[in-house]
């Protein structure tokens, strides 16, 4: 294959390997949307669950390898504190992966276009 490259010109082969990075920033950040979701779902979970609770109930919280008592306010502020910032990436990711998508698409119709025979004024071929 990187003897069929080598017969693109230069500026082809920029732009496809352009295109190339780019797919790869928007899979990166498609994960990274998926782990912050994955960690907010879990969030609201637990925050669904504590809600439930009393509010003088026996509340742990694991810190390393540890289980350490605390009180459910402290629990609840924190974990909201948290799904705060999560949806303030969460909306961060998202744009980033908009513009992205906006990005690879550019670059791909440039890329048709420049890998596009030319013939009888862009008519297609019978």
């Amino acid at each position: 294959m990187s003897d069929e490259l080598s017969k693109l010109p230069p500026n082809v082969q920029e732009r496809l390997l352009r295109l190339q990075q780019l797919q790869q920033t928007l899979q990166s950040i498609m994960a990274q949307k998926q782990q912050v979701d994955m960690e907010k779902s879990e969030v609201e979970q637990t925050l669904a669950e504590l809600a439930k609770t009393a509010d003088d109930a026996v509340i742990y919280n694991n810190i390393g390898s540890l289980l350490v008592k605390t009180e459910k306010a402290k629990v609840v502020e924190s974990l909201t504190d948290r799904k705060s910032l999560l949806d303030t990436r969460s909306t961060v990711i998202n744009r980033q992966e908009e513009r992205i998508k906006a990005q690879v698409k550019e670059a791909q119709t440039k890329l048709q276009e420049d890998l596009s025979p030319v013939s009888g004024q862009g008519q297609p071929l019978s």
